[in-house]
């Protein structure tokens, strides 16, 4: 049997007035917060450097540039080893062998003149400051290809820690500043997460430039690194 419109009607909005009165009930069960970032930076002058060396030789033939290839780049590794680098720390980053065309302009073809044989290695350099010997040394050896020189700190995640415990105290003053602009006091936290992975803000380079007379110029520099947190704390009326 329906019910008459008249008391659906009723049901309806008594139900609705039940639900504002809750509402407020409801709302006391979530906690009140002020949820703020933090940043904080590092610097560290770099501990390790990593350069890229390479032979290039053209031939009339694909074996007689090859072969030339080789025999220098025999010369380039047996230069490294006496610098007293490693083995582990340098390893073959490219190896090709291409043909060289030239132009006929009666014909418009373009025949196979000769052939190019490069071979390329990525070396890492533990002590920074031997970086600018060690690039003169294989150009004395016969590397004609150098560049892609870059620096980074190796102990970056321990040098962190310092700026996330500045990062967090750098939240917290902010939401103090907050809560006193806005009557409340701060509570425990409720929550603490790492905005995203920690990003060099500067990296030092070098770029690939032909060697000075006088050796090589290299410039280390400083890496910043950066952090940023989020926290949110529970907060109180004030008294």
């Amino acid at each position: 049997m329906k019910k008459p419109a008249s008391l659906l009607m009723t049901s309806l909005v008594t139900s609705f007035a039940a639900a504002l009165l809750a509402t407020p009930a409801l709302a006391d069960d979530f906690p009140s917060a002020i949820s703020v970032s933090g940043e904080a930076t590092i610097s560290a002058a770099p501990d390790l450097a990593q350069i890229d060396a390479g032979v290039a030789n053209d031939a009339k033939s694909a074996k007689e540039a090859s072969d030339a290839n080789n025999a220098a780049m025999g010369k380039v590794l047996l230069a490294l080893k006496g610098t007293g680098i490693d083995e582990k720390d340098y390893q073959t980053s490219r190896l090709s062998l291409q043909p060289q065309y030239g132009q006929n302009k009666s014909t418009g073809a373009s025949p196979v003149v000769g052939f190019r044989a490069s071979n390329r290695v990525t070396v890492k350099i533990r002590d920074v400051t031997k970086v600018a010997a060690i690039i003169d040394t294989l150009v004395g050896a016969g590397a004609n290809d150098i560049g892609n020189i870059s620096f980074e700190v190796t102990q970056a995640s321990k040098l962190l820690d310092d700026a996330r415990e500045k990062a967090v105290a750098d939240a917290r003053r902010k939401a103090e500043i907050y809560a006193k602009a806005t009557g409340v006091t701060l509570g425990a936290p409720l929550s603490v997460s790492e905005g995203g992975a920690p990003m060099p803000l500067f990296k030092g380079r070098m770029a690939a430039a032909p060697m000075a007379a006088g050796g090589a110029a290299v410039a280390p520099g400083e890496e910043t690194l950066a952090v940023t947190v989020n926290v949110s704390w529970a907060i109180k009326q004030g008294q």
